[in-house]
């Protein structure tokens, strides 16, 4: 089920004003530690394993075109309604509203693919160093102009002192402007490196044009006027003319979307609509295929969040029936029947969803999880501990699953197993004070050497540089 998070504004996030355009992707020169999840950056996540597992597939070809295959790159979705992607480390960043503004897969699959060009490029450490130079340019302006600014006093010269302040505030705006020009270069090499993955792939690169062509219409509607030299990007006139004659001189300038895969764009933009967005915003959506099945889809979700679950079952069993092997309608299913107090059918249904799933997702098997705790047996708790662990073990950084696992094993009566459950739930959502001092009370009763007290150790020892204390 998507999940909204509390926070719905994210320092990284970019507006639709030219304002925002101007410093489009700015925020992927900030570096999150890959010791760090997300949700300690403060980043808004949202997590469905529809979604996620529908832009992995978008993705795969690409990171293969790549060679970024086998180089674990995380994808993240991040609750913001702007169009926008950035990378850190080995994790892509995508809001959600590129994935509700995009119209085909095709367009999401342009802007995966300027990411990989940026991570295959190794364009985070260049732009680090770049910095560092850019550092070092200004800290001499400054200390020539300083230098100048003494030698002016020292012989009464108003001029030369003037001068001296001259070369330090010219020195940072040299500074500025050298890293802004490597960046635009690197963004013009990213986006030829995606048009070479996405001809690679088999497919049209129409979807990044029609990207930038969005930037540049709402640009234009603001009326802003944009130094050309003082953003990080090139101007989406610049990019579109730089990348049409690639573009179309490729044999798959008009190749479309597969109708399956386009089929499963439309249902993941109004499952966001509905959720994200609201009623009005999912039903502009349904009314473009009426009676098609991400439409009937549609339905079946706002019937499910506005509280009408008797339409919203009736509507999600004949989903079911047209795909028996969907995964994410019977985990629809089990959301419904979860809201409508039946934990028993509503486990049945998360276990046919955990069944069908072809990625294996994480967030599948703690939903289950939570069904079999809201039975309330002896039994059913324990099925619960073990279905929410191998939903963990597939998906560590799934703090809301670390605090249903405590609960479980709370009610359970294994109280060490509980506090160190809270203590990961912390560890991974960046509060470590906490996780140390959940880590530091399980640890009293738990073996020394077994695997529970090891981990509490190292939460214990853990510090933000991501080194563990000797």
């Amino acid at each position: 089920m998507l999940s909204r998070p509390k926070s719905t504004i994210s320092k990284y996030s970019i507006g639709k004003t030219a304002r925002g355009f101007a410093t489009l992707l700015l925020a992927a020169t900030v570096a999150i530690s890959g010791t760090v999840t997300a949700f300690a950056q403060a980043v808004p996540v949202v997590r469905d394993a529809e979604i996620e597992a529908l832009v992995r597939d978008y993705a795969r070809p690409i990171f293969k075109a790549a060679g970024l295959a086998n180089d674990g790159v995380d994808i993240v979705l991040v609750n913001d309604q702007s169009f926008n992607a950035f990378v850190t480390g080995r994790r892509l960043f995508i809001n959600t509203g590129a994935l509700m503004q995009a119209e085909t897969p095709n367009e999401i699959i342009g802007v995966i693919a300027h990411e990989a060009g940026h991570i295959a490029g190794g364009h985070q450490q260049k732009l680090r160093d770049q910095l560092e130079r850019a550092k070092t340019m200004a800290i001499i302006a400054t200390l020539l102009g300083a230098g100048a600014i003494v030698a002016g006093a020292t012989t009464n010269s108003r001029g030369l002192a003037g001068a001296g302040m001259g070369v330090a505030a010219g020195g940072g705006e040299m500074a500025q402007r050298s890293i802004l020009a490597y960046q635009r270069t690197e963004e013009s090499t990213a986006d030829r490196s995606a048009i070479t993955y996405l001809n690679a792939t088999g497919q049209s690169g129409m979807g990044m044009l029609k990207t930038f062509a969005r930037f540049q219409n709402a640009l234009s509607l603001s009326g802003t006027q944009v130094d050309p030299y003082r953003i990080s990007h090139p101007m989406p006139q610049e990019r579109i003319a730089n990348l049409e004659v690639l573009v179309k001189q490729s044999p798959n300038v008009d190749k479309v979307d597969p109708p399956a895969l386009q089929q499963r764009h439309d249902m993941m933009r109004i499952k966001i609509a509905a959720y994200m967005g609201g009623q009005a915003a999912a039903t502009r959506l349904m009314r473009k295929a009426p009676g098609s099945l991400p439409s009937r889809y549609g339905e079946a979700q706002m019937a499910y969040l506005y509280g009408n679950l008797g339409a919203a079952l009736t509507k999600t069993n004949a989903l079911i029936k047209e795909q028996p092997k969907n995964p994410y309608f019977q985990e629809l299913r089990g959301d419904i029947l979860m809201k409508a107090n039946k934990p028993k059918d509503a486990a049945d249904a998360y276990a046919k969803a955990v069944s069908l799933d072809p990625v294996k997702s994480g967030l599948l098997p703690v939903s289950l999880g939570q069904a079999l705790m809201a039975i309330g047996t002896p039994d059913s708790l324990k099925k619960a501990v073990v279905q929410i662990n191998n939903g963990l073990g597939r998906d560590k950084e799934n703090t809301a699953g670390y605090r249903y696992l405590a609960q479980a094993y709370g009610e359970l009566g294994n109280i060490p197993a509980a506090e160190l459950a809270t203590a990961e739930g912390h560890f991974y959502s960046g509060d470590y004070k906490n996780a140390k001092i959940f880590a530091m009370r399980a640890q009293k009763d738990l073996k020394r050497g077994e695997p529970g007290w090891i981990r509490a150790q190292d939460i214990i020892n853990y510090n933000p540089s991501g080194k563990l204390k000797k």
